[in-house]
């Protein structure tokens, strides 16, 4: 089965503060050149799934307009990025180095911010990658991104350490499609 991934366009906001699950829209002018991008690339029949949060779903609806033959794309949270809690809407050199440390000596389990793990958005990420439909398209997020790249190379192992992490991801707005085994 092949799933293809769209990480959203740039956000509006300053670069280098931390936005995981805050709702924050994206560059619309960027949305939409990612969908026509997108929108060229994309096979027929795919079942499609978006972020609950803008900036994703911006780039789903443009897609709608330029492809209206794939489906309606059906929200699904699981699909959201990681939740950075107290941090969130922050500067990132404001985040204090003991709590950065903190997250690191625990990256799986450590709630960074206070909501969410490495391992919860592991284990969402992974109900999603099960309940896939054949061939389907996430409008999504990095850290989505990255939990789908860690489950299709190692399963739903725990991340013994940050360097272990993925560390590349597709730039803002881009496209790309990877196996998924039954």
């Amino acid at each position: 089965m092949k799933l293809w991934l769209i990480r959203h366009a740039p956000v509006l906001l300053p670069s280098g503060i931390c936005y995981g699950a805050s709702d924050v829209p994206a560059d619309d002018a960027a949305s939409l050149l990612a969908a026509k991008l997108a929108a060229e690339q994309l096979p027929q029949g795919l079942v499609l799934r978006v972020s609950g949060l803008i900036r994703a779903q911006q780039l789903a609806n443009h897609l709608a307009v330029l492809r209206p033959d794939l489906p309606a794309a059906t929200v699904d949270t699981r699909l959201n990025e990681m939740n950075f809690g107290c941090w969130e809407m922050q500067p990132w050199d404001a985040v204090p180095k003991p709590a950065f440390d903190a997250w690191l000596a625990d990256f799986d389990h450590h709630c960074f911010g206070g909501i969410e793990s490495t391992q919860t958005v592991l284990q969402r990420v992974g109900q999603a990658l099960q309940g896939m439909q054949g061939e389907e398209l996430w409008i999504t997020h990095a850290g989505v991104i990255r939990a789908v790249q860690w489950i299709v190379e190692r399963g739903l192992v725990p991340v013994q350490q940050a360097a272990n992490w993925p560390a590349t991801v597709l730039e803002p707005g881009g496209l790309y499609g990877v196996e998924i085994s039954g």
